[in-house]
């Protein structure tokens, strides 16, 4: 115990150099010894729970992603050690800022813990006293201007620091809502073809009247060049899921643009409590697994990965094709959950079965495989799935479909 102890000792004392941790910091050996071995019992099993292959997407409701080795191992790392909470997130929200190139970033809860805090901290700035006044918002502007077609069920994140919504539709429209009150302008990119305001004039209007804008980007990792894209194209704030495409804790995501506000919004989040995000915590493991899923992101050859993503739902297509009456559709969606995906469709006279139906065959079936879709089409992406696991799915395609 005292070896295994002095090991992590010497492990805490290494330098952040080039991301979480040295690149020569222990052997293969060492590394076994040091962090947690995979569980030996079947937790999931025990409660009485099937998993699944991943074939919808990163939805909460399935839990979001799998974590890479390297991101598990670093949580564990996390858990050795006790540590100074802002300090860590000072440190860490430098080192983010520093790899994607923007002034300041933060670990939040989520792409709607990052929502919450950024508009506490452009309402309350640096004063202590309006952070625990809220979500009383006497006194204080208190209103966010939407495009009516992004103010969607998210905007309840915005809602919580007790602030009101305000939707417009056009430019005009929206000059006309701004007022003493107007604290932030708010823009959803997964809407960006819905609204009348396109980004980058979104952007203009903010400067104009000297207001803050945010732009959450929850779901738009992929391509990595967005992580880039809208800090440098003039938004104050950018939130971003981190256990989506990044592939860091799910209950983790980014905070990132202007100093001031990030700086300020970190004064509604724990340690403090009393706040309205003291219920936002984000700890030590999940704030280096973040870091280090990042790190991972950035360095992956994401051109090989969107070929593999590309191979594999062909893969997929061409069997569900094989079966007579069936029809499929490659296709990328422009913004949100940006990556290759699949939608099959089939006259129910020549194959009997609907696709609600369809979907549960594939839930209920061995193993259990889980799809998206209406009453039109049943969908699949493969980013999310295990390597080898296509060709499973691509077989269950085939069978239910063959079979009705």
């Amino acid at each position: 115990m005292s070896s295994r102890r002095n090991a992590l000792k010497s492990i805490s004392a290494l330098p952040l150099v080039g991301g979480l941790l040295g690149p020569s910091l222990v052997s293969a050996k060492t590394t076994e010894e040091v962090f947690l071995k995979p569980a030996a019992r079947d937790f999931f099993k025990e409660l009485g729970l099937r998993t699944f292959i991943n074939a919808a997407g990163t939805y909460t409701s399935m839990t979001g992603s799998l974590m890479h080795k390297e991101v598990t191992e670093a949580i564990s790392y996390g858990a050795t050690e006790y540590v100074n909470l802002d300090e860590l997130h000072d440190k860490v929200g430098e080192r983010i800022a520093q790899l994607l190139e923007c002034e300041y970033a933060t670990v939040s809860s989520g792409a709607f813990g990052a929502m919450t805090i950024g508009l506490a901290g452009v309402i309350c700035g640096m004063d202590e006293k309006k952070v625990s006044q809220l979500p009383d918002t006497t006194g204080l502007k208190n209103e966010v201007i939407v495009q009516e077609k992004h103010a969607i069920g998210y905007t309840h994140a915005l809602i919580n620091t007790g602030a009101k919504i305000v939707e417009v539709k056009s430019t005009k429209d929206l000059e006309k809502a701004i007022n003493k009150n107007t604290a932030m302008l708010w823009f959803l990119n997964a809407n960006t073809d819905a609204g009348e305001i396109s980004r980058e004039e979104f952007v203009a209007l903010g400067k104009k009247h000297n207001i803050p804008t945010f732009i959450d980007c929850a779901a738009d990792v992929p391509p990595v060049e967005n992580l880039f894209k809208f800090t440098k194209m003039g938004f104050d704030l950018v939130a971003f899921s981190g256990g989506k495409g990044i592939r860091g804790p799910q209950s983790a995501g980014l905070l990132l643009g202007k100093r001031k506000f990030i700086e300020a919004a970190r004064l509604h989040t724990p340690p403090r409590g009393t706040t309205i995000a003291r219920g936002m915590k984000v700890n030590k493991e999940e704030v280096l697994g973040m870091l280090v899923a990042l790190e991972l992101y950035l360095a992956r050859d994401h051109k090989k990965e969107w070929e593999m993503w590309e191979s594999q739902i062909k893969l997929i297509s061409d069997s569900a094709k094989s079966v007579n009456g069936v029809e499929t559709e490659i296709h990328v969606p422009p913004h949100a959950n940006h990556v290759p995906s699949l939608k099959i469709r089939w006259d129910e006279d020549l194959v009997k079965i609907s696709k609600p139906d369809m979907r549960r065959a594939l839930r209920d079936g061995h193993p259990s495989i889980e799809t998206v879709g209406g009453n039109e089409e049943v969908g699949i992406t493969t980013w999310m799935m295990e390597p080898g696991q296509e060709r499973i799915v691509a077989q269950r395609v085939k069978e239910v479909l063959k079979n009705a």
